[in-house]
């Protein structure tokens, strides 16, 4: 596939924008190093059932049109377009800092969600190795995780996700929003397509581990009627439960996504923009707590239906990823929060950047393999991978 355009929506911390005359350059993949000094973020959204995520990556190669973290590679002075998908950062103190925050005194176990943000299993971890390595510090731990991606890349790292299943709790969830694999190259360019989707979910089912197929996002006017096709390849491949999403386009994400519709769909771009605003109150995104996740309409409630009854005729169990809200981390009155940036429950996180916190702190005198009565404490406290949630 050829390379992609320069192509960035201007942002609002610019002062100016650059215009080409004529073709604008050819984009090459830069790599850049983030020198975060805490990797876990904490969530406090009503709408998500996980309080931490992990994400070794800022940006992300996949290139999906309708990513909602578009807009927060803007506040590093990229662009949300293809300096999203070309200019990515790297965490290579990853593990470091999982590994200090999970022998933190404050920590109890609380289930770690993997890619929160942009995939953890994009291409250039086959180089990198962030996500394996951070898999490895929470196997030290017996630390329950789920991962969220798109990518095959996660059949590398079977071993470790069966055995942390085994001692703690692990689930993987495929994206998968698409049947027409036409469809799919138009809006997600750079992602294994759908039947290597479906083998990973048969891969993953095989070796025993619990698998989550997320037919997300749900972009109406385009893939709501590939729903019915999706959950049943997902269910022969051994999928065991299901959920769905409807697109979000926050901040500079609706106009990278209505100028790829436009692009590469243009008899069905008027359609998919009029449905999506439909679900919307007459706009492409709506920021609210408790809608942004769902929409609103007859519209929306149709595809639900849709999704609701297919799940259960193909007998998806009523569950999810389990919810890391069943163990609160609290905070000492003189502890800082050692995890990672914290969002306000008051703010929505399209709203603009998270306030940063002070990093986390080395409080254990325990060596990585042993088992403190503390540990064994927090280990009771965890959240089962079973736990029943879904649609």
């Amino acid at each position: 596939m050829a390379l992609p355009r320069l192509e960035n929506p201007p942002t609002p911390w610019d002062s100016t924008v650059v215009e080409y005359f004529g073709e604008p350059p050819e984009v090459r993949l830069e790599i850049f190093e983030d020198s975060s000094k805490t990797i876990l973020s904490k969530n406090d959204s009503p709408d998500l059932g996980f309080r931490f995520s992990l994400n070794p990556y800022r940006g992300c190669f996949h290139g999906c049109a309708y990513c909602y973290a578009r807009p927060t590679h803007e506040y590093l002075g990229f662009g949300a377009g293809t300096d999203f998908e070309r200019r990515i950062t790297v965490k290579p103190r990853a593990p470091e800092l999982l590994r200090a925050a999970l022998r933190a005194r404050s920590w109890q176990g609380d289930l770690i969600l993997f890619s929160g943000n942009t995939d953890c299993y994009q291409p250039i971890e086959a180089r990198y190795q962030l996500t394996r390595r951070c898999l490895e510090v929470c196997l030290e731990h017996e630390q329950p995780v789920h991962v969220i991606t798109k990518s095959p890349l996660v059949e590398r790292d079977l071993d470790l996700l069966v055995e942390l299943d085994r001692v703690a709790g692990a689930g993987v969830t495929l994206s998968i929003p698409f049947a027409d694999a036409e469809h799919a190259r138009a809006i997600e360019p750079y992602v294994a397509t759908p039947s290597r989707r479906f083998e990973t979910i048969r891969r993953l089912s095989e070796a025993g581990l619990s698998v989550v197929v997320n037919v997300a996002p749900i972009i109406p006017g385009l893939n709501d009627g590939e729903i019915p096709e999706v959950l049943t390849r997902a269910r022969e491949a051994g999928a065991q439960s299901a959920g769905l999403i409807l697109l979000r386009l926050p901040g500079s994400a609706a106009a990278v996504f209505e100028g790829r519709v436009r692009q590469a769909l243009p008899l069905r771009a008027e359609r998919i923009l009029a449905r999506t605003r439909e679900m919307r109150r007459g706009r492409l995104n709506d920021p609210r707590f408790g809608s942004r996740m769902r929409g609103e309409g007859n519209y929306v409630e149709s595809i639900q239906r849709l999704f609701e009854v297919t799940a259960r005729r193909l007998g998806f169990d009523e569950r999810r990823f389990p919810s890391a809200r069943a163990a609160p981390v609290r905070v000492g009155p003189e502890e800082g929060p050692e995890e990672g940036p914290a969002k306000s429950p008051r703010r929505s996180p399209e709203e603009g950047p998270a306030k940063g916190a002070a990093p986390p702190r080395q409080t254990s005198d325990e060596a990585p393999g042993e088992e403190s009565a503390r540990a064994r404490s927090s280990r009771e406290r965890r959240p089962s991978s079973r736990q029943l949630r879904l649609f």
